[in-house]
């Protein structure tokens, strides 16, 4: 599949079944069980080929059910299953994330509703933290595909803004030329005045990759801090794992179209049901989230068949899960799906 034969990607499809339950060994968790475990997977999706098309499947991935271990954190359990920190304590917010109970089984939310776009080159979704490719549609190939990916994005007084952009460069070991607002800051905090962080170096939060925008001053790129990701800790740039854009870096298209979109509410279709995803405001942008999930279910295909009573749960909690909100579906456990994976 043209830059796709560079690394190994998975296509995954979506059955109807149960929650998969993974017999995963209690490993150490350290970088190489990280860089050697972890792949890419491509997920397939259907849209809507017309209004209140009930065919379509809108929601990728699936739950998984995981066996906490002895010296587990919820940080390590995120980062190997590809999920951020923010989606982790979203879907267990009792659970200590440093001590979690060795014994206690926990669902893994490995699933999402993609967000509305353009369906093409690479969409960050702002209150999700997490980014989706839509690669070119392939010659002969029916099935449109979907990565997705955990990210960190910018503190609350440097806020990763909504935009447009496309794919500029791609950089491997880049230098980091610290911006003169940046420098500042860093001289009134903490009184360091360096002009420039060289490639390799532990404090330059670079990486070893950096996906170039032709939006000013923002990047796609690698982390010197794993634990950012799933975090607003950036001065407005993306930051991905360490093995997901060492992977990722090679499937990016130079000159593939870009958006940061704000959709702390996501709509779609799962065999025949609605679901619904709420986040949290992270940048507080929406005067009213219940209006705002009212607006999006007006505007989907599928607004006659939501359950106003689920929908409503399901903005309370605001898990970040996606959750069953159809007329007559009980107020349920996420997710009532399963994975092939096929290699």
């Amino acid at each position: 599949m043209e830059q796709w034969s560079f690394v190994k990607v998975w296509w995954v499809g979506l059955v109807a079944g149960l929650v998969v339950s993974l017999p995963v060994r209690a490993w150490a968790w350290d970088e190489a069980t990280f860089f050697s475990q972890k792949r890419l997977i491509a997920h397939s999706f259907v849209l809507p080929r017309s209004p209140h098309d009930t065919r379509a499947q809108t929601v990728i991935g699936s739950p998984r059910e995981y066996v906490v271990q002895p010296k587990d954190t919820l940080l390590d359990i995120a980062r190997y299953f590809d999920l951020g920190y923010n989606e982790i304590i979203g879907a267990h917010p009792g659970v200590d994330p440093w001590i979690p109970a060795a014994g206690e089984s926990l669902m893994i939310p490995t699933f999402w509703i993609i967000p509305q776009s353009g369906y093409e080159g690479v969409v960050v979704n702002i209150p999700e933290m997490r980014l989706y490719y839509f690669p070119p549609l392939q010659k002969g190939i029916s099935n449109r595909l979907v990565i997705t990916l955990p990210v960190g994005l910018g503190r609350e007084d440097w806020p990763t803004p909504r935009a447009k952009f496309k794919i500029r460069g791609k950089t491997p070991n880049p230098v980091w030329i610290i911006p003169e607002s940046i420098k500042k800051e860093r001289i009134q905090e903490k009184g360091w005045s360096e002009n420039v962080i060289p490639a390799g170096s532990p404090d330059n939060p670079m990486g070893k990759y950096r996906i170039d925008l032709t939006l000013p001053l923002y990047a796609i790129h690698d982390t010197n801090n794993p634990l950012a990701v799933g975090r607003l800790v950036t001065h407005g740039c993306i930051r991905l794992y360490p093995e997901d854009i060492e992977q990722f870096f090679d499937v990016i298209r130079v000159g593939s179209p870009g958006e940061f979109v704000y959709q702390p509410v996501k709509i779609g279709m799962l065999y025949g049901k609605v679901y619904v995803e709420v986040h949290e405001d992270i940048y507080q942008l929406i005067p009213d989230l219940w209006q705002e999930a009212q607006r999006v279910v007006r505007e989907s295909d599928w607004r006659a068949m939501v359950d106003q009573a689920l929908l409503a749960k399901a903005v309370r909690e605001k898990s970040g899960v996606p959750v069953d909100v159809t007329k007559g579906s009980p107020a349920s456990n996420p997710g009532e799906v399963a994975i092939i994976e096929l290699q």
